[in-house]
């Protein structure tokens, strides 16, 4: 397949590029229209009790969804204010999409004591479709706007997720801003020419115009959350860079070996393309665990993910040879040819210090002369970083999570400010059937930590119930009061919703399907990397380190946003809880990241050992030859994640952190230091696997191919090498 792609890249590459620039104009003007379809329920479960009661309650209640907006002055109740309050209010009440909106002067609590802020809740009629939905939720927020006697935010209900949509979208126009220009200078610095370094460029445009038409494609058939377009987009502009820095070093070597570019093309692609196709594959499958769960939001995130990751693999083994086979000629070769030979190794006193990769091989040197030091001082210093990950807690967020800027923070901000605390919490909604036991409903009531309790009577009978948690909305108070209610009504007709229950209901599904993503996961990775190397021990030891790296990377973000210790710098705040999104997206994503420069590494240390034998030679001359690759891959991903944190919004701040420490740990700490220690300290057995399984791997496992004839037997020098003890 690999040596298919070579030859249509040289044979036809301005076919080839054409094709990548018809799909590039279709995902910069179709994909972006993903931004109009964007929403920002990432908690719903399907089939779960939240969602089924709200279903219900939906049906026995007339009015639609609400909104509020908040008027602020020093003094709210001047005749300016009133008169321009007064007539929105008409005006707005005149829209046959609205319901009702109460008079702020004349109803209770809707003043603030002190004068400063009124309130303005506005209620949708039932039934609306979203055209209609959409027009009375614009024309009503438009024209509560032209209040210009004091300050005004409107937020909440179907706006909510329009305002975060459109965050979205200026949060990744700021962030391609700052970090292509970035990318750019950090390349030209790796390669000292634009030639070499604009093709990567070139690959991640790619990338992220098919990032945007493979979420608007999703869009036609299911939910996609305002939170994809950042987090494809971002995945989608690393992995780009990843890969085609890989191919494009790659090229460079073997420039050094032949001045024909054609055959050049072919080597990269059979052998840097090997590794990009086995890494474009583990990311997929660390992505795919999403899959498991029944959450739209997670599953259209591991669905959109895994595709954009696929586009950028597929953009690495066919774009980019097919522009090396047009302009590689006037790319210059790198300095040095590779030695190889049996028993030929990295020594620094050999004199060859100055051969590329010296810094990288004395980093593998000093591990590998005392491996049992190393592990335990590197296993000691990511376990302790990992310590705050035990206690994490998920909630579902409020408006905090926004920057101040934004009108749903000011909304936010100005009720809590001016108006006694639990004035804008959702309640938790009981359904009390009409079959129910007449106690019931007191012992409701009776249950600790209920601020206020409204009662009303539905059509069917039903007593609805809205009690008001002390705390925030989905805080511990909240989600107890539904684990209470739902355990004291035995087998009695009661339901429960609201936001406290439906984080209750997504913490239940993350626990009941975490167990068999993980398992499926862990199981793809283990059969890909022991087809990658032909190993028992190595996919275990490699799971092993990931999980580490990923753990301390998990830990530090519990311990900056939900424990508070330097938010502020990062824009953030302390919010008590990560929000539910960033944990499964981290550890998915960051993974796959850790899969990507492992292979990078254990792809040259597999080329070593099939050359040589020598298992020193393998740890030592691998990280040489790798170490460049990782250390500036990690870079550039590093500046791609730190663009994203640029926009203040917390779930992506949390994301970004955690991703750009996974990134920088697994590539420095555990691939420079603890991957040649455990290499070393596992010697010939890193390579070993039964008898069985390694002709199940001479069968089926995907080998490097010739870079002109074809596949060459590269398990013969396994084959040849001497016995593991």
């Amino acid at each position: 397949m690999l040596a298919a792609l070579a030859r249509t890249a040289t044979q036809r590459p301005k076919t080839v590029v054409l094709i990548w620039l018809l799909l590039l104009v279709l995902g910069l003007g179709f994909g972006t229209r993903v931004f109009g379809d964007l929403t920002s329920s990432v908690e719903d479960v399907p089939g779960s009790e939240s969602v089924v009661a709200e279903e219900r309650l939906a049906e026995l209640t007339p009015d639609g969804d609400d909104f509020s907006a908040v008027v602020s002055a020093p003094a709210v109740d001047t005749p300016q204010i009133r008169s321009q309050v007064g007539d929105a209010v008409a005006d707005v009440r005149k829209h046959p999409g609205i319901a009702q909106v109460p008079d702020p002067y004349t109803t209770r609590g809707l003043v603030a004591q002190d004068g400063k802020a009124l309130l303005i809740p506005v209620t949708l009629k039932g039934g609306l479709d979203d055209d209609a939905e959409e027009e009375a939720v614009g024309d009503a927020a438009d024209r509560i706007r032209e209040i210009t006697a004091g300050d005004v935010a409107v937020s909440g209900g179907p706006l909510l997720g329009e305002q975060m949509g459109g965050r979205a979208q200026e949060d990744v126009a700021q962030a391609e801003l700052i970090t292509l220009p970035a990318v750019l200078v950090v390349l030209l610095l790796i390669f000292g020419g634009l030639r070499a370094a604009g093709l990567p460029l070139l690959v991640t445009v790619s990338g992220v115009a098919g990032a945007f038409l493979t979420l608007y494609g999703f869009s036609q058939f299911t939910e996609i959350s305002v939170y994809a377009v950042q987090i494809v987009t971002m995945l989608g502009l690393g992995l780009a860079v990843d890969y085609a820095l890989l191919m494009v070093i790659r090229f460079r070597e073997e420039r050094g070996r032949t001045d024909d570019v054609a055959q050049a093309v072919h080597a990269t692609v059979a052998r840097a393309g090997r590794t990009v196709l086995f890494s474009g594959l583990t990311v997929a499958i660390s992505l795919s665990g999403l899959v498991w769960f029944p959450s739209p939001f997670l599953r259209s995130m591991g669905l959109a993910a895994g595709a954009v990751v696929v586009v950028d693999m597929l953009a690495a083994l066919t774009l980019l040879p097919a522009l090396l086979a047009l302009f590689g000629g006037k790319i210059a070769p790198s300095g040095a040819k590779y030695r190889t030979g049996k028993g030929v190794w990295w020594r620094r006193k050999s004199g060859t210090a100055s051969e590329p990769g010296a810094f990288f091989a004395r980093l593998a040197l000093f591990s590998a002369r005392r491996p049992l030091a190393v592990i335990a001082a590197v296993v000691a210093v990511l376990a302790l970083l990992a310590l705050p990950a035990f206690g994490m807690r998920i909630n579902i967020g409020d408006a905090r999570q926004l920057p101040h800027d934004t009108e749903a923070r000011q909304l936010y901000d100005t009720v809590r400010e001016h108006y006694p605390a639990g004035t804008d919490t959702d309640p938790v909604q009981v359904l009390i059937g009409s079959g129910s036991d007449p106690d019931c409903e007191g012992k409701i009531r009776a249950l600790p930590g209920i601020r206020a309790a409204d009662r009303e009577r539905l059509s069917d009978g039903t007593v609805l119930l809205e009690l008001t948690p002390d705390g925030s909305v989905d805080g511990p108070t909240a989600t107890r009061l539904v684990e209470q209610v739902r355990d004291l009504r035995g087998d009695e007709p009661i339901q429960v919703t609201g936001n406290a229950a439906s984080l209750v209901d997504f913490r239940s599904m993350l626990a009941e399907r975490a167990p068999w993503a993980v398992l499926t996961v862990l199981a793809g990775l283990f059969v890909l990397l022991f087809s990658f190397t032909g190993s028992l021990l190595l996919p275990l030891r490699t799971l092993a380190t990931t999980l580490l790296s990923l753990g301390s990377a998990l830990g530090v973000v519990v311990w900056v946003f939900q424990d508070g210790h330097l938010a502020g710098l990062l824009g953030g705040e302390e919010l008590g809880a990560l929000s539910l999104t960033a944990p499964p997206l981290i550890i998915a994503i960051a993974f796959g990241l850790a899969m990507d420069y492992e292979l990078f590494i254990l792809s040259r240390m597999r080329e070593t050992w099939l050359e040589t034998g020598d298992h020193r030679a393998a740890v030592v001359e691998g990280l040489r030859r790798s170490g460049r690759v990782v250390s500036c891959a990690a870079l550039l991903l590093a500046i791609v994640f730190g663009g994203f944190m640029t926009g203040g919004f917390s779930p992506i701040l949390q994301i970004g952190l955690g991703l750009t420490l996974a990134v920088l740990i697994d590539a420095t700490v555990v691939r420079m230091f603890l991957v040649p220690a455990t290499m070393t300290l596992l010697g010939r057995r890193a390579w070993w696997a039964p008898r069985r399984m390694r002709k199940l791997h001479e069968r089926y496992g995907l080998r490097e191919e010739a870079p002109s004839a074809g596949p060459v037997p590269v398990d013969q020098a396994v084959r040849q090498a001497p016995p593991s003890p």
